[in-house]
């Protein structure tokens, strides 16, 4: 495994996910850190070659979409690309669905009477940014809603959310919920809601992303996130590779959905 993840959050379940398959399949898992150079990349996966590995999962720390990994450099090595996938179709590429996600936030929102909405995301280029954006406002619309203010648009910090979160208090639209696109900007805006004398949930409602533990659970009120099942994304891609390497070729890329964790900032304890 070939990771470009610098702090692990993406690659540590990933890689408990593919060696769970490839050790049950008599398969040790090397693992690399490219830190997202593509020439530190390129140098490991040369040195993985000339140790005769089997197979490679190229794993991303974001889901963008990736150029492959340049045939002279993996020797015919077949490659699965783990959660960046790779914009080649004729590639074999495993990400997570953030498009079903988003839907499913703002059913989830819904389903709990909240219709004056409004989202905080991260920077705009982001591909998980804009899919979770475009999920949401497919479910909004359906709904026969808009958003109650315009998306903020700025970075993944907990600052930023506190942030972004003030703006749209001051703004003098009421909203009941916040859709934030991690959990960091959702910590951050629950700090702005309460500062201001307002409840989470009951005023207010915050759903994040990334179900990241101490940042979802540690905090003064527990986050409703989505789990991206990265150990699943680790599972499947190490049963294609495996496939792959017995002959049998696999393309294009396979989505695996988000699951929702419901937790006291959307859903009030009783």
């Amino acid at each position: 495994m070939v990771s470009a993840d610098l702090n692990g959050r993406f690659a540590t379940p990933a890689l408990v996910g593919a060696e769970n398959t490839l050790g049950a399949a008599s398969h040790a898992v090397l693992l690399t850190n490219s830190r997202g150079d593509p020439k530190l990349e390129r140098a490991h996966i040369d040195q993985l070659a000339a140790r005769g590995v089997d197979g490679l999962l190229v794993l991303g720390g974001e889901t963008d979409a990736r150029p492959p990994v340049h045939p002279g450099t993996a020797r015919d090595i077949p490659i699965v690309y783990t959660y960046a996938p790779s914009n080649d179709p004729k590639d074999c590429s495993v990400t997570c669905d953030n498009v079903a996600a988003g839907e499913a936030a703002i059913n989830h929102l819904l389903d709990h009477g909240r219709r004056s909405i409004a989202v905080i995301s991260g920077p705009e280029h982001y591909q998980a940014t804009k899919d979770r954006i475009l999920g949401a406002n497919r479910t909004m619309q359906a709904a026969g809603l808009r958003f109650a203010v315009p998306t903020r648009y700025g970075n993944w910090h907990e600052s930023w959310g506190r942030t972004a979160a003030g703006l749209i208090l001051e703004s003098g639209v009421q909203v009941n919920a916040i859709y934030c696109l991690n959990d960091m900007l959702a910590r951050g805006a629950i700090d702005t809601i309460l500062s201001c004398g307002l409840d989470v949930p009951g005023d207010i409602a915050v759903l994040g992303h990334d179900n990241w533990a101490v940042t979802a659970t540690e905090g003064p009120v527990p986050i409703t996130s989505f789990d991206n099942n990265l150990q699943e994304i680790g599972r499947r891609s190490a049963r294609l590779l495996l496939d792959i390497i017995r002959g049998n070729p696999h393309h294009g890329t396979l989505t695996i959905g988000c699951s929702l964790v419901v937790r006291r900032s959307t859903v009030a304890r009783r």
